[in-house]
């Protein structure tokens, strides 16, 4: 390959050449344009931009990038984090705030990292893999985070569904929340049809939401500040509080969604030929999902300490879960001018409906990046919602009046999940670790570091999840024969992946350098 040829900026002249053949994450007309003016031009010639300046910061520019950072966001705020949160707190109290905090760091790291692959090569996480991988290992990789999804699509809806029976005094059962529910993808291609700024506001709400639900939670539980400060700043852990603590780490990173905001990144107009727009935009990016999982994280701490206020050191701590979480709340702290049981329900509900319709969402990238066939768009949006509505109807039908059970199940769909993480955090940092993809825009050797060092650590914990589910779940000859071989080609693929990332040939089109 000529050097001019390598050094070809991504998706300029050949990739316009087969845009009408390749399914993409957003259309041009579907993008939001980055308006420029006469100050904007004057200011450029000031900082010289163009010439080694860097454009000036502007408020109006980081509304325009403000959205996908957000839309991310939700994954931190689904119910089967909130369940997590709930029980960390009854268990741990406030000792795990700390932890949390900085797993939430970490998740930003990993986001950031799956926000500058999708700027800087203009093509997201899913696609990117079709190109790199083989085809065997490609589908290896879908059916992965197709089951990622799956997992994570069944927990939100659940929650959803339980907050709607909340809601409707027990007169709603489980299986009609979940159907009510699956119209959720009905309303967000009706929401994608006014554009994606349209759709951003509607989730601005529903995260607005759950911030004055549970600052109200919060408000009514008055937890000790002091405790709250020691919490976040002092790291404390236990032996009673280990598995929980985790939980919290584990459930932060989820696979689905470093596919999906590689993707919501390219709903921006950026122009890729000039080098200094392209890390324009990665820094936009960079405050506005600092911001988001700022937000997030006041969130899931305003959860945790209302229940460690209310159930620490209680006999009730052990068996609290999302479906009993509410009826607690209302026994503990009462009624008052508006019951808490409705506020949990509330919240509950805005993090169901909004974390099922981001799901939606990336199953449409993930489904579309793998596979790469064009489809209407509210066929796709069908066919990923069916893949989690109907095996999620099956639970409801089943397991509606088992809490017990109903905990079990979410056990296991956590396990599901913490077995994808791999496929997700080791292609991600495999391609924005290359030159050959990313152009001049590839993290530094002390960014890989600590990137692999923190994908390092989410995996090691997961496996300690799965080791000790499958250890206290798992018996038999049979069982144990299956988990075994299962274990060893798991390990393997994930050996293959690393290898295969070492020793990516280069791309055929590379990000401007």
């Amino acid at each position: 390959m000529s050097r001019s040829e390598n050094d070809r900026p991504l998706l300029i002249d050949r990739i316009d050449e087969k845009e009408e053949e390749e399914e993409r994450a957003y259309d041009d007309s579907e993008k939001v344009h980055i308006v420029r003016d006469e100050d904007d031009n004057e200011r450029d010639l000031e900082y010289g931009v163009g010439c080694g300046g860097a454009p000036p910061f502007s408020w109006r520019k980081l509304w325009l990038f403000t959205g996908p950072g957000f839309l991310m966001s939700i994954a931190f705020l689904d119910p089967g984090n909130l369940e997590g949160d709930l029980q960390a707190g009854a268990v741990a109290g406030y000792s795990l705030l700390w932890l949390l905090m900085w797993a939430t760091v970490m998740g930003l790291l990993v986001q950031l990292l799956s926000a500058r692959l999708g700027v800087a090569t203009g093509r997201h996480l899913a696609e990117l893999c079709r190109e790199e991988y083989p085809t065997w290992a490609g589908m290896v990789l879908w059916v992965m985070a197709e089951l990622a999804l799956i997992g994570s699509d069944i927990q939100e809806v659940i929650g959803s569904a339980i907050a709607i029976k909340i809601l409707t005094n027990g007169l709603m059962p489980l299986w009609a929340g979940v159907v009510i529910t699956a119209l959720d993808c009905f309303v967000f291609l009706f929401l994608e049809n006014y554009g994606i700024r349209k759709l951003e506001a509607v989730f601005a709400v529903l995260i607005g939401t759950m911030a004055v639900a549970f600052a109200w939670m919060f408000g009514q539980a008055k937890p000790s500040g002091s405790e709250l400060l020691v919490g976040i700043l002092v790291p404390k852990l236990s032996s009673r509080t280990i598995q929980k603590a985790v939980g919290v780490v584990g459930c932060i990173i989820m696979p689905h969604n470093v596919f999906l905001h590689s993707a919501l990144v390219q709903s921006r107009e950026v122009d890729k030929k000039q080098k200094y727009r392209v890390q324009e935009a990665i820094n936009y990016y960079t405050i506005e999902s600092t911001i988001a999982l700022i937000v997030s994280f006041i969130i899931n701490l305003f959860v945790t300490t209302v229940f460690a206020k209310g159930f620490y050191n209680t006999e009730l701590a052990d068996s609290i879960g999302l479906v009993n979480a509410g009826q607690y709340l209302q026994d503990k702290y009462g009624g008052g001018l508006f019951p808490i049981l409705y506020i949990w329900g509330i919240g509950l509900l805005a993090a169901g409906q909004s974390s099922t319709i981001t799901g939606t969402y990336a199953g449409q990238f993930i489904m579309g990046g793998f596979l790469n066939f064009k489809m209407k768009k509210w066929l796709r949006a069908l066919i990923t919602r069916s893949c989690a509505i109907i095996p999620t109807i099956i639970v409801a039908l089943v397991f509606d009046s088992s809490e017990a059970t109903l905990d079990v199940l979410n056990e296991w769909l956590n396990v599901l999940q913490s077995i994808q993480i791999p496929f997700a955090l080791i292609p991600l940092l495999c391609l924005v670790s290359k030159e050959q993809i990313m152009g001049s825009f590839k993290i530094g050797p002390l960014y890989q570091t600590i990137a692999w060092l923190v994908a390092a650590l989410v995996i090691m914990i997961n496996g300690y999840l799965l080791v000790e589910f499958f250890s206290s779940e798992v018996s038999g000859v049979i069982y144990t024969g299956f988990v075994t071989v299962f274990t060893a080609s798991y390990g393997a693929f994930i050996v293959y992946l690393i290898a295969r990332g070492i020793n990516f040939t280069p791309w055929r089109f590379k990000a401007e350098s």
